[in-house]
């Protein structure tokens, strides 16, 4: 059996089904065979291309994560091929430290653009359902999983017995997302942005917020499965996005650029009562920490950690930044501590030879709605 076969069978293994009677009841989104486990250790990251050397996998295997959730761009496409994205998933396959991740530690997936597609690509990229079917081959997912019938592969899971349940929420930002807005530059936006870095100035991208107010990131049928989501049951929530959600105006994709979306997003958290949610993203290769606590729930945590091969030469703007901005490939790591009444959680983002670069600690007592 190959290891993509055995993968999928373990979808469908009696192990997938027989979690604990809280965890089952809660699960009614996409299988997994370790959702039986409690987690205590989650790794993340996001950004990898698949023609270049990954050794920040070692110190991931070092930091001995209970899981690990890729948050997109974990290949780089970039084509309307189906042979070439069939290549490019093969050429991540083939990597001595992939094949040693998928044998030794639970993985869960989202794409970004670059493995949905093409770079920055949404709803009319014309291969979309294509992309589907070899992401969905690719990471295993069982022939009968929604994701590979959904209107994008979004998916929520929820680990671990009563008292110590974890949701991991992963939505699709690309199926059906709004064409962008793009600002003009004169002389072209790469000459001024090479001229603002060479200066040393915070340098946002080309995008601005969308100005049709129904615009959207994730379509109307993926709002309904969110709301759903964010009912469940949990002890501790982790919303795993391909782009920032908190970010302020970076000028890059990021949920900012869908005004109704973005605030959608926090209003569902409030109406539905989704407490004790946090946010980590991907994207932008670097990473940082992003906190909201206005107009919001309760405090809103976003911990982004990009890329695992990738690193962006300038650092972009953003109001809501707490921490310092790590230029270098990295990692996150989240540790749970589940003997308080209320967890307490620390986010590491680590570097590629393991060292805890930012850190924050966010008490999950705190994230109550008012």
């Amino acid at each position: 059996m190959t290891d993509l076969s055995r993968r999928s069978a373990l979808g469908l293994s009696a192990a997938a089904l027989a979690v604990a009677p809280a965890a089952a009841q809660t699960v009614i989104d996409a299988p997994h065979p370790a959702l039986y486990k409690p987690l205590t250790r989650i790794a993340f990251g996001s950004c990898a291309k698949q023609d270049k050397d990954q050794p920040i996998w070692e110190a991931i295997f070092a930091a001995r994560p209970d899981l690990f959730v890729f948050l997109g761009d974990n290949i780089y496409a970039d084509t309307r091929d189906p042979k070439v994205m069939a290549a490019k998933y093969a050429m991540l396959a083939a990597k001595p430290h992939f094949r040693r991740l998928r044998d030794e530690i639970p993985v869960v997936a989202i794409w970004d653009d670059h493995d949905f597609g093409e770079n920055d690509a949404g709803g009319d990229y014309p291969m979309k359902a294509e992309s589907r079917r070899q992401f969905c081959d690719f990471w295993g997912e069982p022939e009968n999983s929604p994701r590979r019938t959904r209107d994008g592969v979004y998916a929520a899971y929820v680990f671990g017995p009563t008292g110590q349940r974890v949701q991991i929420i992963l939505p699709d930002l690309r199926w059906n997302r709004t064409p962008l807005s793009e600002k003009t530059f004169k002389g072209g936006y790469k000459a001024w942005a090479v001229a603002r870095g060479l200066q040393g100035k915070e340098t946002p991208g080309p995008y601005d917020r969308i100005p049709d107010y129904d615009a959207t990131m994730i379509g109307q049928t993926q709002w309904a499965w969110l709301e759903a989501q964010l009912a469940q049951p949990a002890d501790l929530r982790i919303f795993g996005s391909s782009l920032q959600v908190l970010a302020d105006f970076a000028g890059w994709e990021s949920w900012i650029n869908y005004a109704r979306d973005h605030q959608r997003l926090f209003e569902a958290i409030r109406r539905q009562r989704a407490e004790r949610l946090f946010f980590v993203s991907g994207d932008t290769h670097y990473a940082e920490v992003s906190k909201l606590d206005l107009n919001v729930p309760y405090p809103m945590w976003d911990i982004t950690s990009s890329g695992l091969t990738e690193v962006w030469p300038v650092t972009p703007p953003n109001a809501l930044r707490t921490s310092g901005v790590l230029r270098e490939r990295n990692f996150g790591l989240i540790t749970i501590d589940w003997s308080p009444p209320a967890p307490k959680v620390t986010v590491e983002i680590r570097d590629e030879k393991g060292q805890v670069r930012i850190t924050q600690a966010i008490d999950a007592g705190t994230l109550r709605v008012g």
